[in-house]
């Protein structure tokens, strides 16, 4: 197994690796909506924490060499489901081409780190 923490991205809220490799397969953890520039600041409502999400996961995986199109399964969680639900769906979608969407399970949560509405955990493979 290889353990990935990748330079200038989000710092961890707890003990762990950005991302865990194996048999061509790479685990990415759980991203908050914030940014390196400003731990545990979020941006407002289920859209903008969305896209800040995304964007975390994404220079996650530009780090390991990886894109969206790598992405065989997402699990968002959401503190604020029925809330949330269509409107993060639409911020989501918008990162993937229609023909190309993950694997996905979404569930509603009780609490997240910092208070999020949002956070979004990969698994992905290898070409």
């Amino acid at each position: 197994m290889q353990f990935h923490m990748i330079s200038g991205a989000t710092k961890p809220v707890a003990p762990f690796s950005h991302a865990v490799e194996t048999d061509g397969f790479v685990f990415v953890t759980g991203q908050m909506p914030d940014s390196p520039e400003a731990p545990g600041v979020l941006p407002d409502g289920i859209v903008e924490q969305t896209k800040a999400v995304m964007q975390n996961l994404k220079y996650i995986l530009q780090g390991l060499n990886l894109g969206l199109e790598h992405i065989v399964m997402s699990r968002i969680y959401l503190t604020e489901f029925r809330r949330d639900y269509a409107a993060m769906n639409e911020a989501y979608r918008s990162f993937f081409p229609p023909d190309r969407l993950p694997a996905r399970t979404c569930v509603g949560v009780t609490g997240l780190a910092y208070d999020a509405l949002i956070e979004i955990d990969l698994v992905c493979r290898r070409p």
